[in-house]
């Protein structure tokens, strides 16, 4: 994997990412530190990155398992340490996954599976933070 980081100086404190794939992030940063709150913050890129990858897993796993999964949706919440770096130190994620007839059992495991196994995001970031799950179902 690639990724190539351009600063925009005459945005400020923005800067453009392209991935290898091709495509292309806006990142900007906080007032207060030059930027001009024109795009997410480069940490909060970060958790996105992580919830997508842990979702992606969840649907995969679930819709392997012959699962009627019709959505899923994952809340991140995170906390980081009060002073430089700054990493994160709590991360929890919240599923809303929604189905027709979806096993309480198939759910748990699938998001198991992602946060010990597969969700190399989150496995990576929980060498400095405490990764918590939890999760609902919906029926649809």
């Amino acid at each position: 994997m690639e990724c190539t980081i351009n600063w925009m100086p005459s945005v400020g404190m923005a800067f453009a990412a392209e991935t290898g794939s091709g495509h292309l992030v806006v990142m900007d940063g906080a007032p207060d530190g030059g930027g001009r709150n024109l795009a997410p913050r480069p940490m909060e890129m970060l958790l996105a990155g992580a919830g997508g990858c842990t979702a992606y897993d969840v649907v995969l796993i679930l819709q392997r398992g012959r699962h009627a999964v019709t959505g899923c949706q994952v809340k991140v919440t995170a906390q980081r340490a009060d002073s430089d770096p700054k990493v994160f130190t709590r991360i929890a994620l919240h599923f809303i996954v929604s189905g027709k007839g979806l096993p309480d059992a198939a759910v748990a495991r699938a998001i198991e599976l992602s946060h010990e196994k597969y969700c190399s995001a989150t496995i990576m970031l929980a060498k400095t933070a405490e990764v918590t799950t939890s999760y609902e179902i919906v029926a649809s």
